[in-house]
């Protein structure tokens, strides 16, 4: 089941701004959202134990919840064309047409709009039950691929991080940053690293969004010490709002470091780190890992309409 199993990881890329300089703080970026053209970002790892899981089952296809900019579902319809799945996807709000979704019919999923109300109570006792009923040989994925296996899967890119090191002349690294939409990422590097290195997380969504309560469910479920990781507010204002300030810096970011990032997740993330560096969270010479984690359906919806995002 190999092909399950992503790629090698992209090389690491020195990120050369100003108030990194001033600082004294060196960040190189782990770019997943090169690792691959239609399974980007930390989707691939999350998915891999989903869709081994699913062929294990004899599944014919595999169905899951996302909005219509989702990551996720774009990396799902992706991953069911690749390896010959069927896919559905129950969406959040009332039907219409964003480019995300355009790809995910292009791909063949079968799309399916809850409202807002439907997609509330996606984690309300009973939920699944009759859409397993109407595709029963169907394996349902959480929302954003999280779950444990989630989380495994985001775990077994540590390992391969010493390896990109000496391409910058460092020997090693000092933590992890990264965006956390749902934290099932965060807590794979957390697994991963098993203390060796601290991960940082940038909370895209509001404490509403219970990301601390996940992160630590998760990691009581692996069995391990709920440590290793330190959360910051990165939300400004609510899951997916954007601000003048925040779009001047991605603008800024993608002129001066040709580096893509979005403003769900990566560029505030990148964002809240400018701010815990002025704050002076690091010392100098310090030496961060970026992890970059894709989502640039985010970009897309940008140019696009409003739509239930």
């Amino acid at each position: 089941m190999d092909e399950y199993r992503p790629g090698p990881l992209p090389a690491l890329q020195p990120l050369a701004l100003d108030w990194l300089a001033q600082a004294a703080v060196q960040v190189a970026v782990l770019r997943l959202d090169r690792l691959d053209p239609e399974l980007s970002g930390n989707k691939w790892f999350k998915l891999q134990h989903h869709l081994r899981a699913a062929c294990e089952a004899r599944k014919q296809g595999l169905i899951s919840l996302g909005g219509a900019h989702s990551n996720h579902l774009h990396a799902l319809a992706a991953a069911g064309r690749r390896f010959g799945l069927g896919t559905v996807g129950l969406l959040r709000g009332e039907a219409c047409l964003t480019p995300t979704v355009r790809d995910l019919q292009d791909a063949g999923m079968q799309l399916h709009w809850l409202g807002y109300g439907g997609y509330r109570a996606r984690n309300a006792p009973g939920f699944w039950t009759p859409w397993l009923e109407r595709y029963p040989q169907y394996y349902p994925v959480p929302e954003g691929g999280g779950g444990l296996p989630g989380a495994l899967g985001c775990a077994g890119l540590v390992a391969q991080l010493p390896a990109l090191l000496p391409a910058l002349g460092w020997s090693d690294y000092d933590g992890c940053w990264l965006a956390a939409g749902t934290g099932t990422t965060l807590a794979g590097l957390v697994l991963g690293e098993a203390g060796r290195h601290p991960v940082y997380g940038a909370l895209a969504g509001p404490p509403a969004h219970g990301v601390a309560e996940n992160i630590a469910r998760l990691l009581d479920e692996a069995g391990v010490a709920n440590g290793g990781y330190r959360l910051f507010e990165a939300c400004r204002g609510g899951f997916g709002r954007f601000d003048t300030q925040l779009l001047a810096f991605i603008r800024q970011v993608e002129r001066q470091c040709a580096l893509p990032v979005e403003p769900v997740y990566t560029g505030k993330a990148l964002l809240a780190l400018r701010e815990a560096v002025h704050s002076q969270v690091f010392p100098a010479g310090t030496r961060l890992l970026f992890v970059h984690t894709g989502g640039l359906q985010g970009l897309r919806a940008l140019e696009s309409q409003p739509c239930n995002a």
